[in-house]
């Protein structure tokens, strides 16, 4: 808790100190430092301030500046000891008792000790630095990492522990700059000043490392410890690169630890320099001011004066970064200072320095203190006797690949066939442990069918969640085998060569080209990739990516595509058909694009700026890492809201209850049967019978529970078609029973068309207004999809039956 809570008459012992700069530093030097005690003595007559008493003394402290320190009160430790019993000794240190005085102080002590041994550590850099990839490694946690900006979008938290001590590590998204530009630089800046990390792991991607360091540049004006990862240092050294980091580190006031976070090498120095800096022992780590040059460090010192005037700012903020931002025109830090009493007058000063600024450098303030900030970090790396390597011997590969992959000629032909193979290996490969789980499942039904009495439990248990949940779980080596796929891919580098190729065409067709960054995450799933428009500056561009973004083909669709195209059509054809499937939902997207930026949506554009990294060969260990993390979220999935939805359905099929009627009379009669009839006809233009038609409506809450609809109303019906088609593909009891219905090849693709196009889920859709900030364009997208789907489908399905 904070020192602010305590009451009059209670105690604590210090934890830490939170803040930074003078403010930290002058609460420290008052003797408000770990470990000690700390009484409150009174409040004054308003209850602001109040006093302390500390080291033998007494001091009075306002609420804002008691909030700052972290304590543990007496019976915060009590209850500790009291759920640890057993805890007799530690350190040569008896925590065991709270009956004596002496002891109960010792124990107080010993918990604010064990409390302060938890530092919280946020994660910052500019993307591709490899800063989820250290998440990764250090805690355990197995966050998303991609080659492009926009994969990890919120701040992820995991722990990590090293020489007694409990790191909690927080991965903010990847960021160029702490500017008010993007919501990710608003995201980064809100979460280092609100929540004030105990240490910042500011990671540098070592191969750029002058770019890397203006982020560098604006965390020493935050005023923050920092410990600076020198990552891929092992290119780095392989294309001979030279640089004294050590001497960077001391120019800078912050140490700087060379990294590799793929195969862990420098993680535990890293780690060990935290804790020095946390305890104040790290001799590299002083506050340095970057100096932008006399003209514009007189402006930035005349402001200061002036923002000073206020006490309360220097809790938080560091008053020369919020001086530099006020030159650089910042709107939050703008917003921030128009609260102050002196407002006004503070922005006035600006203004009026910014133009002599102006006048003397010859560029705006904006801009001059950026490049002052690259004149410093060139000036520093030139003393650091920073020198270039052969970079064309590491980029040799890239330079190699992409005048292939990116060839105007070649590169469509090449995505194309990349997404052939990829689906040919996840039908053909997988084929073999789906028939062995379907065989497992088969054998589970069987044998609770043969030793299960009959009734509604054996009914549920054998055609509901047997029938539905297996239905869908049988899919899960193919859809592993696809995520494996997908995963080398994003961590290799093509998938930022696909959106460098397709720039372009999405362009041309109303699209902007940053656009295609959240469409390729949709792949994966909708809700985060709607989460991603957030990188699109341009509002215009990021309501029309979340418009059309449901026509990704996210991966609960894929149990659907598989059961269907396995289902109905040859082994040779199954590729091609999951293809189409993936170019008709682009192709739909892009034309819908293009009508809503022509009558729906007009506003301005703003250019394409992405960076490509260099290929990376990825490590087999990430990618089964990866792959595993999307299978546990697929079987987490078949035990929550597919397992609850086949039961709805069986419920809803197996009541009313008739034992004289067969399986197809007993549907037909059932409530779900009664409500399938009565919206069959709206499916009728389609081919789709009552079956199909309840499958889609259950795919509202989750798509995944269409395959599962269709595993139970097909449960059971063992009726068989004719045979006058001999193909392997029509082997399977579900084509026997679905055929049975009428269900034809045509119908099936029509279906899959429906499937692709039509309502995303209640998620997407939750995520579409959030995004968004409004209901009308989630209701809008909910039913634009479904229609686009009914007519495309419809129109397929009559102009084919003219030809067949």
């Amino acid at each position: 808790m904070k020192l602010s809570e305590l009451s009059t008459g209670q105690k604590g012992v210090i934890v830490k100190v939170l803040g930074h700069g003078g403010f930290r530093k002058r609460i420290v030097e008052m003797g408000f430092i770990k470990g000690q005690e700390v009484e409150v003595l009174l409040n004054a007559p308003l209850h602001d301030p109040v006093k302390y008493k500390i080291m033998g003394y007494e001091v009075s402290l306002r609420h804002t500046e008691a909030s700052m320190i972290e304590i543990i009160t007496e019976s915060e430790a009590r209850n500790k000891d009291i759920a640890n019993p057993d805890t007799t000794e530690e350190n040569g240190i008896s925590v065991a008792s709270n009956n004596e005085q002496d002891t109960e102080f010792n124990n107080l002590h010993e918990e604010a000790l064990k409390k302060r041994r938890i530092i919280n550590v946020a994660l910052v850099g500019n993307p591709n630095c490899g800063k989820t990839s250290f998440f990764n490694y250090a805690s355990g946690a197995h966050e998303r990492v991609g080659n492009y900006s926009g994969v990890t979008v919120d701040a992820k938290e995991g722990r990590a522990e090293y020489k007694g001590y409990n790191f909690n590590l927080i991965d903010l998204p990847g960021t160029y700059s702490l500017s008010a530009y993007s919501p990710e630089e608003l995201y980064v800046r809100r979460e280092i000043i609100d929540k004030t990390p105990d240490v910042i792991i500011n990671v540098i991607d070592s191969s750029n490392i002058e770019r890397n360091l203006y982020l560098t540049t604006q965390l020493v004006d935050m005023n923050q410890r920092i410990v600076c990862a020198l990552n891929m240092f092992d290119e780095f050294e392989e294309r001979g690169d030279k640089l004294n980091y050590k001497v960077l580190g001391h120019l800078l006031g912050v140490p700087m630890i060379p990294t590799v976070f793929r195969t862990g090498r420098g993680i535990d120095e890293l780690f060990q320099t935290i804790i020095d800096m946390y305890e104040g022992q790290d001799s590299t780590f002083r506050h340095i001011h970057i100096n932008h040059g006399k003209d514009i460090e007189e402006g930035i010192d005349r402001v200061k004066q002036l923002i000073q005037e206020d006490e309360q700012i220097r809790y938080k903020y560091s008053t020369r970064y919020l001086s530099i931002k006020l030159l650089e025109n910042d709107s939050h830090a703008e917003e921030f200072i128009k609260t102050l009493t002196n407002g006004n007058e503070i922005l006035k000063l600006r203004d009026k320095e910014a133009v002599r600024i102006k006048e003397e450098c010859k560029e705006d303030s904006e801009t001059a203190i950026m490049n002052a900030k690259y004149g410093f970090i060139h000036g520093a790396l030139k003393e650091a006797e920073y020198q270039e390597g052969n970079i064309e011997d590491t980029y040799q590969t890239t330079h190699a690949l992409d005048k292939l992959i990116t060839n105007k000629y070649l590169g469509f032909p090449l995505f194309f066939l990349l997404l052939y193979i990829m689906f040919q290996v996840t039908f053909s490969l997988g084929q073999y442990p789906m028939d062995w789980i379907d065989s497992m499942i088969g054998a589970l039904g069987g044998r609770i069918s043969d030793t299960m009495s009959d009734g509604p439990l054996k009914a549920m248990l054998v055609d509901g969640i047997i029938g539905g949940v297996g239905s869908v779980i049988v899919f899960l080596p193919q859809i592993l085998i696809l995520y494996a796929f997908i995963s080398f891919m994003e961590d290799s580098g093509y998938m930022a060569r696909a959106a460098f190729i397709m720039d372009k065409l999405m362009h041309k067709m109303g699209l902007h080209g940053k656009s295609f960054i959240p469409l390729i995450m949709g792949f994966g799933c909708n809700v985060p990739a709607v989460m991603a428009t957030r990188t699109i500056e341009s509002r215009r561009s990021r309501l029309i990516t979340m418009l059309i973004l449901p026509f990704m083909s996210c991966s609960a669709r894929l149990p659907i595509y598989i059961m269907i195209t396995s289902t109905f059509f040859a082994l040779k054809y199954r590729s091609a058909i999951m293809i189409s499937l993936y170019v008709i939902g682009i192709a739909v997207a892009v034309i819908m694009s293009k009508v809503f930026s022509r009558w729906l949506v007009k506003s301005e554009d703003v250019p394409f700026v992405m960076e490509l990294p260099p290929y990376r060969f990825p490590t087999s260990k990430a990618i089964l890492r990866h792959t595993w993390e999307k299978g546990k979220q697929y079987l987490k999935k078949m035990g929550g809201i597919i397992l609850v939805a086949s039961i709805i359905v069986w419920a809803l099929g197996y009541f009313p209850h008739n034992d004289k009627l067969n399986q197809q009379e007993q549907l037909e009669q059932s409530y779900i049967g009664s409500i399938g009839k009565v919206v069959e006809p709206v499916f009728k233009p389609q081919g789709f019978d009552w079956k199909l038609s309840i499958g889609l409506i259950s795919g509202v809450g989750a798509k995944e529970i269409v395959a599962s609809t269709m595993g139970v109303l097909y449960a059971g019906d063992e009726t068989v078609a004719d045979d006058e088609a001999q193909d392997t593909a029509k082997y399977s009891n579900l084509y026997r029973k679905m055929s049975a219905d009428g269900v034809t090849p045509l119908i099936a693709f029509c279906y899959l068309l429906f499937v692709l196009l039509y309502f995303p889920c209640l998620a997407t859709i939750v995520a579409i207004k959030n995004e968004s900030g409004k209901w009308k364009w989630a209701i809008f997208t909910a039913v634009y999809t479904t229609a686009t789907a009914w007519c495309i489908s419809a129109l397929v399905y009559q102009t084919a039956r003219l030809f067949l």
